[in-house]
């Protein structure tokens, strides 16, 4: 329960509501029941009650309120809606493609299993002659590499633009020739040229051999360049040509800081309010109130009623201790990241490990770890996942441990400002994080750049 994220613990409950009618949305009214004095006084046992305790269940003035009922609603209880993107899947709009086609039936199937074998990326990255042998297997449909081959083709001609390639080469390829049925520029002719004949030399951006081998000038070099990075790499990750897709993260916690007095909430609104069903604690006192002898039809319902009974009141509890535990954990890193959240300055993170915030709230690592990589907490200065706040430690030449992630953001800040023609090395790199007072090592700083999803040097190099 507790590594669920606000939206799949709404799921939960809806599915928890759905299969235990014991379980109840809502919270118990104040007051007592209208015949509570009857329990006041000691009677004997009813035959029931001498097979069945009711007492955890009859009165609410026995149990804490929090037993029954969970207030989850803040000042956004009225927005209990989840927040989806709208729209037909990647899969989805391709297949309506296919439908526009005057296709054989063979081809029609063809076309879908090909389909349903993309990758997210759109890429086709099994040999045509693997798709055969599936197709034999699963389907029993004998077909050749080369009819798929002529399937693919026709797949290649949807939108978006690169969908169906084999590979990076055929996929820009795809696009650029797309770009000159429209418009022969010599720039787009230049690009086509380096991408058919000098995929590799661009790919490693060794721009001189490119020169040299087309007799071109620098400057229409660069031209084609620039038209080759409008293309989409990854056309399967677009919601439609040319707009990448709407990630929604609901945040787990909502925190503020005004006149420097932190402020956090438990976001909610998709956890509604739960009690135990009052029916079935009505069919309880019902129960206890009877006479003589127990019938077998009669101890069976009893049974049902109180597992279904028990079951509701451990998801109810299990949803408390859930949230006590997220505004324990919380807490306990916004004290210890309290620089950061005052004004969002990502170089005043602290060195902190899964280790500190356990010991400080006296839990085991494991539950701070499910914690921080599955909850977001939203903040003036954006929406970051709590495993964000987490990092190592590094040394100054004056001794102070500071983050990792302050190193990060500076390593990302000399990279940034670099002269593209001529890029920052790992070891000038490391030269420059010395001089700026952190002790490092160069693989530490290679390492760090792999991180931040930054290639070596040479790969960064523009003209």
């Amino acid at each position: 329960m507790l590594q669920l994220p606000t939206v799949a613990l709404e799921a939960r409950i809806k599915d928890e509501l759905e299969s235990n009618p014991a379980l109840d949305e809502g919270h118990e009214t104040e007051g007592k029941d209208n015949s509570e004095d009857d329990y006041d006084e000691p009677v004997e046992q009813t035959e029931a009650e001498k097979e069945f305790d009711f007492s955890e269940y009859m009165s609410d003035d026995d149990i804490p309120d929090y037993k029954y009922s969970i207030r989850n609603k803040g000042a956004d209880d009225e927005d209990r809606s989840i927040p989806i993107t709208v729209g037909k899947s990647f899969r989805d709009r391709l297949e309506d493609q296919v439908a526009e086609l005057y296709l054989s039936e063979t081809q029609f199937t063809l076309a879908i299993h090909l389909i349903g074998s993309l990758d997210e990326s759109g890429y086709l990255r099994r040999e045509l002659e693997s798709v055969v042998d599936d197709l034999a297997f699963s389907q029993n449909i004998k077909t050749s590499a080369e009819d798929l081959e002529v399937v693919l083709l026709m797949i290649q001609t949807f939108d978006p633009p690169g969908v169906g390639a084999r590979g990076l080469k055929e996929c820009l390829l795809i696009q650029l020739r797309r770009k000159l049925e429209l418009n022969k520029t010599v720039e787009l002719m230049t690009a086509e040229k380096i991408l058919e004949k000098n995929f590799d030399a661009f790919t490693k951006k060794h721009y001189k051999k490119i020169i040299e081998k087309l007799e071109l000038e620098e400057e229409h070099l660069k031209l084609a360049i620039d038209e080759i990075l409008k293309l989409n790499p990854k056309p399967g990750n677009t919601s439609s040509a040319g707009e990448k897709p709407i990630e929604h993260i609901v945040p787990d916690f909502l925190f503020n800081v005004t006149d420097g007095q932190f402020e956090l909430t438990l976001n909610s609104r998709n956890a509604p309010d739960l009690k135990v069903s009052r029916d079935y604690k009505d069919m309880i006192k019902g129960y206890s109130e009877q006479k003589g002898q127990v019938s077998k039809s009669q101890k069976d319902a009893m049974v049902f009623i109180k597992q279904k009974l028990d079951s509701a009141k451990w998801f109810i509890d299990a949803i408390k201790q859930r949230q006590n535990t997220l505004l324990i954990t919380i807490s306990a890193i916004l004290e210890y990241q309290r620089e950061f959240f005052l004004d969002g300055d990502e170089t005043n993170l602290k060195p902190m490990i899964l280790k500190d915030i356990a010991e400080k709230i006296d839990m085991d690592i494991s539950t701070v770890s499910r914690v921080a990589n599955s909850k977001y907490i939203q903040t003036p200065y954006g929406t970051y996942l709590l495993k964000y706040f987490f990092s190592e430690s590094l040394s100054t030449t004056d001794g102070e441990e500071v983050s990792t992630r302050e190193v990060k953001k500076i390593l990302q800040g000399l990279i940034s400002s670099e002269e593209k023609r001529k890029p920052l090395t790992d070891e000038k790199l490391t030269t420059c994080l010395k001089e700026k007072g952190y002790n490092i090592a160069r693989r530490t700083v290679a390492k760090y750049r792999e991180q931040l999803n930054v290639p070596v040097a040479r790969l960064r190099k523009e003209i």
